[in-house]
């Protein structure tokens, strides 16, 4: 059976469309994915629940996948300590192909069925962590391999795919399938498939880390103080959550205690009693 992410586009003869055709008719098919992510919701609930339960336990989240699907997950693990203060390593993107298939296509790395375990044993993975694996078509070997051992290792696996009864879904103790339907250019699910990608990963590192007390109020309290722009943020949260106007006042206790969270703990302990 021709899988829903390799059938023909709706749109025939791209090539003659204008520009503002082009682009109006990508957008069109764009606005369908938030409609199919919001059907699936309840299948990422349980899924949610079980990685805070695992990383606060101590466990990690890791996530599979290769090309466009592995590098989703990087870029979400990666986001992760600094948007959250998360330590490095509690959540990790394991791409096929390592490294260099960041930014090149590494040839058939996603068709080896066994290096993703040899991958996830680099980082000791254990009954502890979860493992998420990320595919497109539901059936790339280098993710289905992998969510197969973790199995058989009775560790916890999910997985998110764009075909109903998608391979991977066999292997996954918590399968999310979001059904986007065919791509504006046949085949090329980096555009809708990949959308609902990311769409989902977001909603599953950010509700796990809400879950693990990393957000107060609807702010990031632990964020990493990288940058000018994050250290400004932080003060006006401390503004904002103490009442105080000090602007530089509150920017030399936040650098001096090196997260909202802490200089927030120190303000009131030392000036709000």
């Amino acid at each position: 059976m021709k899988k829903i992410t390799e059938s023909d586009s709706l749109y025939h003869h791209l090539e003659k469309m204008s520009i503002e055709e082009l682009l109006v008719n990508i957008n069109r098919e764009d606005k369908k994915v938030p409609d199919a992510v919001e059907k699936i919701i309840p299948k990422i609930v349980p899924l949610v629940q079980v990685i805070a339960d695992k990383m606060k336990q101590g466990g990690r989240l890791f996530y599979i996948g290769a090309g466009t699907s592995g590098r989703l997950g990087i870029v979400d693990a990666s986001e992760c300590p600094p948007t959250y203060g998360i330590e490095y390593g509690r959540v990790i993107g394991i791409i096929a192909g390592g490294k260099k298939a960041i930014t090149q296509a590494v040839e058939f790395a996603e068709d080896d069925i066994t290096q993703a375990w040899k991958d996830l044993k680099k980082h000791k993975i254990s009954q502890l962590d979860v493992v998420i694996g990320i595919s497109a078509s539901g059936s790339t070997p280098y993710v289905v391999g992998g969510l197969k051992k973790c199995q058989q290792h009775g560790i916890m696996t999910g997985s998110i795919s764009c075909n109903p009864d998608a391979e991977v879904s066999r292997y996954a103790n918590y399968p999310i399938e979001v059904i986007v339907g065919p791509e504006f250019v046949t085949g090329s699910t980096r555009m809708k498939a990949g959308t609902a990608q990311k769409l989902i990963l977001n909603m599953i590192s950010t509700a796990v880390m809400i879950q693990l007390g990393r957000v107060k109020d609807n702010k990031m309290i632990d964020m990493q103080l990288a940058n000018n722009k994050l250290i400004d943020r932080g003060t006006r949260i401390l503004m904002n959550n103490t009442g105080i106007k000090e602007y530089e006042f509150l920017k030399k206790i936040l650098l001096q205690e090196g997260s909202v969270r802490k200089a927030m703990e120190w303000i009131e302990k030392n000036y709000l009693r």
